[in-house]
């Protein structure tokens, strides 16, 4: 049985991603202790709100130390929402930049759309070879509830993206080597969710 840990830092879906989790079969831990996040087979990053909330939650808990002591061991990462935002150099709002964990290229800014935010069922459109879609049809609906994304182009040489659209082409997922995280909610995606989340508990 897999063993992991969802990072505690003071995200609020924290408990919808370990109840899905151990659905799944997964021994999940809910921790902000550093050594338990770097020893478990898989971290789990969850993430709702605002970028600068949770990055100044994610230095409280030493997250910059574990995702990196994690992806240079190998270790599997998996982060979700804005828990995927905090992994780009930056995220933008409300004029405001914020650094973020800076483990892959990028900035998140705001949708161009004419709704914001972006929230309900979307299909998604993933790279070949996708570890995290492997078996996930192509109109499969994924749940999203964002008003800012990764515009894809910048530093994609660095990781596989799976896009989206709302108003315009968005980052909705990414796979790069340890490192993965999607935009939209998987614990909330229902039978596509699920079957997402066993890929990435399949690749522990």
């Amino acid at each position: 049985m897999s063993r992991v840990t969802v990072l505690d830092y003071g995200s609020g879906n924290i408990r919808s991603a370990v109840r899905a989790l151990e659905r799944l079969g997964a021994d999940v831990e809910l921790s902000a202790d550093p050594d338990e996040a770097i020893g478990a087979d898989g971290l789990v990053v969850p993430g709702v709100g605002a970028f600068a909330a949770c990055m100044a939650g994610l230095r409280e808990v030493q997250a910059e130390r574990i995702l990196t002591e994690r992806i240079q061991a190998g270790r599997p990462v998996l982060g979700i929402c804005v828990g995927m935002q905090v992994l780009f150099s930056a995220g933008i709002e409300h004029g405001v930049e914020t650094p973020g964990l800076d483990l892959l290229p990028g900035r998140v800014e705001q949708l161009n759309a004419p709704v914001i935010p972006h929230m309900g069922w979307n299909t998604v459109r993933p790279p070949a070879g996708s570890v995290l879609f492997d078996g996930v049809g192509e109109d499969t609906r994924f749940y999203f509830v964002h008003s800012y994304a990764v515009h894809p182009g910048a530093g994609q040489g660095r990781y596989a993206a799976t896009l989206a659209e709302h108003g315009e082409d968005f980052v909705a997922a990414v796979e790069a080597g340890p490192l993965s995280a999607t935009q939209f909610h998987p614990e909330k995606s229902g039978d596509a969710g699920a079957q997402l989340l066993a890929n990435w508990l399949g690749s522990l």
